[in-house]
């Protein structure tokens, strides 16, 4: 079966189920979207490498990545192969330099192991046919900041009490965050950031 690639595109507090984060991800030359509710932590640990985070000690994902790589271990590619009653199925596509294994995985690790790996992903026709939105325009969904909805917001207002600290005791905040292994927090921090760079 011809693999059409995936790109995340979106990362956003679920709407429909509570706790819960969706990840979406985009046909790479095409308008189709595969929208895929994941957990809070796999959520965070995507953000987290997506935004170049550093956390203070390495989440479960680097530790994968760490283990892999002390034995020359690459992941390739990774496949979202299966969709059965709602669940996606993916595999790990990885090699040694001598032989290519495929592991069987959660999605959402998956993909959180394809942002470290910096490697593509991909899925099959059928899928994205059963399970994938198209977009029409220009439409794009945009990685958004991993926290619950809030108060509905006036423009230009801040994320929480940040507003009235200075980017340097924002910056502060953040590595304290970090430190902390505080990432929802840490994200918030990041977004006042981002905003006031954008503004």
């Amino acid at each position: 079966m011809k693999k059409i690639k995936l790109d995340i595109v979106g990362l956003s507090y679920s709407q429909t189920q509570s706790g819960a984060y969706a990840l979406v991800l985009g046909e790479v030359s095409g308008r189709r979207r595969l929208p895929i509710i994941i957990g809070s932590f796999e959520a965070q640990a995507i953000a987290i490498e997506i935004e170049k985070m550093t956390p203070s000690r390495p989440l479960t994902h680097d530790l994968f990545k760490s283990f892999a790589q002390a034995y020359h271990i690459n992941i390739q590619e990774i496949i979202i192969y299966n969709l059965v009653d709602g669940i996606f199925y993916s595999k790990l596509i990885c090699s040694d330099g001598k032989k290519v294994i495929e592991i069987d995985a959660r999605t959402s690790d998956a993909i959180a192991m394809a942002v470290r790996f910096d490697c593509p992903i991909y899925t099959y026709e059928f899928i994205l046919s059963t399970a994938g939105i198209v977009i029409e325009g220009n439409d794009f969904v945009y990685l958004e900041n991993l926290n619950e909805p809030q108060e509905e917001k006036t423009p230009g207002s801040v994320t929480g009490s940040y507003g009235s600290l200075s980017e340097d005791e924002l910056r502060t905040k953040l590595q304290d965050a970090l430190s902390e292994e505080a990432y929802e927090k840490a994200a918030k921090i990041r977004d006042e950031l981002s905003r006031r760079r954008s503004s």
